[in-house]
């Protein structure tokens, strides 16, 4: 049973931020006038296809991806699309020959620059746009009210409040990084080294600066060192509209997390190592939707998130990548010669390929050992 429901929850996530990403990129297509030729959910043979507006909808086997064929575009999909035009496809249901799509928009490198650009940064906008909205609902469906940023009580003789933080202070960054949300407080503590921070706080209208704030810490059985906060915040009214400013905040706490994840990787503060490929993120899934939906919805909130981050890096395999390469175009009134551009592109594909395997060892090594 446990089986069952990780492949559900798992082909729900990955469904949903495949779905919304693939979604962004059709729809803006279809604003600046650019023929879709295809639009995919899964990869693999067709399920199930069906033709409007010049547009083929499919839903394939594997439900490990999607695409959208645009015209013009370099890419196998959008090729094999128009290969297909003109030559009858074999019918699913006993047709005698499949209708193939008409052409109702321009090529995609026939498109302006800009409408070029806003069709790549679609998919991961629509990824941000997924995050947001399962936040709402998360945020609306918990039964406590929102945690501010603001103390509404310091516990007696704790160090924080020996070393600079009083009640009614507003923390707006730790270590010189800005909180959005009350989490933002807790990943740079927990980042903090000897459990110390610096805080810029509003307290009486003013921005104080408070160097070297310390905090209390505390050994578990194990003879492992936590830290103790040493103080409470208040909560905050759950209106529409706070609920709204929560939602878009956490947006922002959740990329910040994997932008400084990223950070930290390059510069060797975390392993390579801890990398997780498809198999730790379908068994986090799993363990997700064991403990309820809420569990399951933070967690699509944040691998939604973070495919729009990645899709956003300027890397030549990803949109952030073709991004960098129309702007380039925009600039200099050239465009980037297509041998160079598929040369990188393969490379960086390579690259790509080349980690998802040693992510896939780690997740499995973990799954052996039992580290997952």
């Amino acid at each position: 049973m446990s089986f069952i429901i990780t492949f559900l929850a798992a082909l729900f996530v990955f469904g949903a931020v495949i779905a919304i990403h693939e979604f962004g990129h059709f729809a803006v297509a279809k604003l600046c006038g650019v023929q879709v030729n295809e639009f995919s959910i899964g990869m693999g043979p067709a399920l199930w296809h069906n033709i409007y507006h010049g547009t083929q909808y499919s839903l394939r086997l594997l439900p490990v991806g999607g695409y959208v064929a645009l015209e013009g575009e370099e890419s196998p999909e959008s090729q094999q699309a128009e290969t297909l035009r003109d030559t009858p496809e074999p019918p699913l249901t006993g047709e005698v020959a499949a209708r193939q799509p008409e052409r109702f928009g321009k090529p995609l490198n026939e498109a302006a620059v800009w409408q070029r650009m806003l069709v790549m940064a679609a998919g991961a906008f629509m990824n941000f746009v997924l995050g947001f909205v399962v936040l709402v609902l998360l945020i609306s469906a918990r039964n406590e009210p929102i945690t501010s940023r603001v103390i509404y009580k310091i516990n007696e003789g704790a160090l924080c409040g020996q070393t600079g933080l009083e009640a009614g202070d507003k923390v707006l960054a730790v270590n010189g990084r800005r909180c959005f949300v009350a989490n933002d407080m807790i990943y740079e503590l927990v980042r903090a080294e000897q459990y110390r921070a610096d805080f810029t706080v509003l307290r009486d209208g003013k921005t104080v600066e408070l160097p070297d704030v310390q905090f209390d810490t505390w050994v578990d059985d194990s003879g492992e060192t936590h830290m103790s906060l040493g103080f409470t915040v208040y909560g905050i009214q759950k209106t529409p509209l706070n609920v709204l400013k929560e939602a878009g905040n956490s947006v922002l706490y959740y990329g910040r997390i994997i932008y400084t994840s990223l950070a930290d990787l390059v510069r060797g503060r975390e392993s390579i190592n801890d990398l997780s490929g498809p198999v730790g993120i379908v068994t986090a899934i799993g363990q997700a939707a064991s403990y309820g939906w809420q569990d399951l919805l933070e967690l699509l909130a944040l691998i939604t998130i973070n495919v729009g981050i990645l899709n956003l890096l300027p890397f030549p395999a990803l949109d952030g990548g073709k991004i960098v390469f129309l702007l380039i175009e925009g600039i200099t009134g050239y465009a980037v010669p297509e041998k160079i551009q598929g040369s990188l592109t393969v490379a960086a594909f390579a690259l790509l390929f080349g980690l998802m395997i040693f992510a896939t060892y780690n997740d499995i090594l973990r799954l052996i050992t039992g580290a997952i």
